[in-house]
């Protein structure tokens, strides 16, 4: 196996050396950031953005598929098409990533578990924005090992979209976008539903979505309405408690209203927002027999946040303010509430010509039980010309627990109230080239972590799963990218992502999260355009997980798309690889999908 990756790696190596071009639909893009948006090509850190097109032409049927794209981007399924994932990025656990819908916190605090419960479909996506790294000390709470930010738009004129697809084990998907506006006030309106009787028994499920966005233009600025619903009932076989857990069953909501504020006062830039979000929990450990045993969670964060930049002769700076209030009732865990204050500052400037760019700043948290945090941190970035450059960042990072880590009981897991907050230093060095065709980057980072929260127990034959400070976890890596558009009709991407993971003071325990990750990462991607109208694509992933061994995965998808009107057919698992991405649970054999959709323009 070391020699096929080192194979991969050679060849990915000449590629970086010889190749000469890259895509061009990434460089306008400005990265959105809580008090500085930065454009792409200025950013001091590692980040990736997939685009509306990517997004249309991949294999992918929901956001977590979309995200498994993303070398170092570790997502583990319970199924298939959106139902249940864990968000995981270079080693780290999925209470350790932030999620941000148009820049709203969509964490729970109850689980990350529930992170990716998100009211709207893939479709609807514009682009989204992983910043690969901490970024608490910009974002807050959750962004310990990296943030993602899940952008939407609205447009100007009047259209409904309409789609429909199909698929094996009786998959069905209907969906509908309406626009309307003007270049002053538009409206978007998507509801879509989608469901299956699953891949074994007892994998069913049903998902809906509803999702609402405004944007009203003003003088210098804009303000932002978005709400949203949705709604999953699905057949957990195996996902929780145990692979003998066949009959479980659970039903999850999240909804999200947000209000934004932005608007520019000559070199002062100013944005603010308020915001709600809901997340109701119901499992079952038995479907036919709910009286054995229920949870029933509903937690609401409520929030706000000011934020500022004014630039002026030595740079830019940067200050904010947030406030959230975090509720949680819930038949196991209890009355739970907490409130979180916290400060943002952060400074841009520039030397030698404008070619050394550094970005210093820190942030401050006060959690009204656990205490007070500060999160430092420093980004440098160096170009040498306009295409190559060299960045590096360092920092500091916390992670509270949620209230599952502290609270939660039952037959097979026990929480811990004396938890002590996680801590890491974070850093990485890389190397980016850029021009019109041609995107690479190679870069190695670290992260030494303690206190590190994990779930152990003390043998393999012990039923119960503690949570536990488990004490110093070091994780070192490499990451590799290359993205190069050879000609309008063909475009190829390669990713490796190759993780050392070291558990000091695991005292002979098992764990349950810590040694789960993704030891070697390859991903591939080869993009064809054809016959006028036809796009094809195909996306390799090669996984060698620490735990559960290496697997390969195939998909692919062709559209055909003219004027108003596109459908596709898309297949998952190709060659019907038999893999597993956590606890046990079995993924699904090959999968077709057909599918289409058609633009109605109204005058």
């Amino acid at each position: 196996m070391l020699k096929r990756i080192g194979s991969v790696f050679f060849m990915g190596s000449l590629l970086f050396v010889n190749a000469q071009e890259k895509t061009d639909d990434i460089e306008t893009i400005e990265v959105q950031g809580k008090l500085v948006s930065t454009p792409y090509k200025s950013a001091n850190q590692n980040i990736s953005v997939i685009t509306k097109d990517e997004i249309a032409n991949s294999p992918a049927k929901s956001i977590d598929e979309i995200l498994q794209q993303i070398p170092g981007m570790d997502i583990r399924r319970r199924g298939a098409n959106g139902v249940q994932s864990d968000i995981g990025f270079r080693g780290s656990s999925f209470e350790q990533v932030l999620l941000l819908l148009n820049g709203i916190r969509m964490n729970d605090s109850q689980t990350g578990h529930n992170s990716l419960n998100l009211p709207l479909d893939l479709e609807d996506v514009e682009r989204i924005e992983v910043i690969k790294g901490p970024a608490a000390r910009r974002f807050g709470q959750n962004a310990y090992a990296g943030v993602i930010n899940i952008i939407t738009k609205t447009y100007s004129g009047k259209k409904v979209r309409i789609s429909a697809e199909g698929g094996d084990y009786e998959t069905y998907g209907f969906g509908l976008n309406a626009q309307l506006g003007n270049e002053k006030f538009s409206n978007s309106l998507q509801a879509n539903s989608n469901s299956s009787q699953g891949y074994m028994h007892n994998t069913d499920y049903e998902i809906r979505n509803v999702f609402y966005q405004s944007r009203l233009n003003i003088k210098n600025g804009n303000l932002k309405l978005q709400a949203g619903f949705s709604e999953k009932k699905f057949g957990a076989n195996g996902f929780y408690a145990s692979p003998k857990a066949t009959e479980q069953y659970e039903e999850t909501q999240a909804s999200v209203v947000s209000l934004a504020h932005q608007q520019n006062f000559g070199k002062l830039k100013f944005n603010s927002n308020i915001y709600w979000r809901r997340g109701q929990d119901m499992y079952l450990y038995n479907r036919e027999k709910p009286e054995i045993y229920r949870n029933m969670h509903i937690g609401n964060n409520v929030g706000g946040e000011v934020n500022s930049s004014y630039s002026w002769g030595l740079g830019t700076t940067g200050l904010g303010v947030e406030l959230r209030k975090e509720f949680l009732a819930s038949n196991n865990l209890g009355e739970r509430n907490r409130f979180v204050s916290q400060v943002f500052f952060e400074h841009h400037f520039s030397l030698l010509e404008n070619r050394l760019n550094i970005s210093p700043g820190a942030s401050w948290a006060n959690y009204s039980k656990e205490g007070n945090f500060f999160y430092p941190g420093l980004d440098i970035g160096y170009n040498f010309d306009q295409n190559n450059k060299l960045y590096g960042n360092i920092s500091k990072v916390y992670r509270v627990p949620t209230f599952t880590d502290l609270y939660y009981s039952s037959k097979t897991e026990q929480g811990n109230i004396d938890l002590l907050p996680e801590n890491a230093v974070s850093a990485e060095l890389g190397y980016q080239f850029q021009n019109a065709k041609l995107l690479a980057k190679v870069s190695g980072f670290m992260r030494n972590s303690n206190n590190s929260i994990d779930w152990v127990k003390k043998s393999l034959e012990d039923q119960v799963w503690y949570a536990q400070n488990v004490g110093e976890i070091d994780t070192k890596g490499i990451e590799v990218e290359l993205n190069h558009k050879v000609f309008n009709w063909l475009t190829y991407s390669a990713g490796y992502t190759y993780l050392d993971t070291s558990f000091k003071e695991s005292n002979g325990v098992v764990s349950r999260y810590v040694l789960d990750n993704l030891k070697h990462q390859f991903v591939a991607k080869l993009e064809t355009r054809f016959l006028k109208y036809f796009t094809h694509e195909f996306i390799y992933r090669y996984n060698e997980r620490v735990n559960l061994g290496s697997y390969n995965l195939l998909d692919q998808k062709t559209s055909y798309t003219q004027n108003d009107f596109s459908i596709y057919v898309l297949i998952n698992n190709v060659t019907r690889t038999k893999y597993t991405e956590t606890f046990g649970v079995q993924m699904p054999d090959r999968w077709f999908h057909v599918g289409f959709s058609y633009n109605i323009n109204v005058k």
